[in-house]
């Protein structure tokens, strides 16, 4: 399955609302898979220092991976297909 990249700018967001933010996009993502709509949280990359981060998902197509983001109420600006070149 591809895998999408979700760019996030999130000025003022604490730790703690990081965390429930990545809770949030893990239940929504296990939701839909149940539902059959395939998708799975991977991981999320933050820059504390610039309010920013990535976070990646595996899934059938950008419009799943929209949808769950959007579901889960967390904002991002930008969703791309990526290469994930972990070892």
């Amino acid at each position: 399955m591809p895998v999408f990249m979700v760019e996030r700018e999130i000025p003022g967001i604490t730790m703690e609302q990081l965390g429930d933010a990545q809770k949030s996009a893990i239940e929504t993502s296990d939701r839909y898979s149940a539902e059959g709509r395939a998708v799975r949280y991977i991981r999320t990359a933050w820059v504390p220092s610039e309010s920013r981060g990535m976070c990646f998902f595996e899934a059938v197509d950008a419009e799943t991976v929209k949808a769950v983001n959007e579901d889960a109420g967390i904002p991002f600006t930008r969703i791309s297909e990526a290469l994930d070149l972990t070892p």
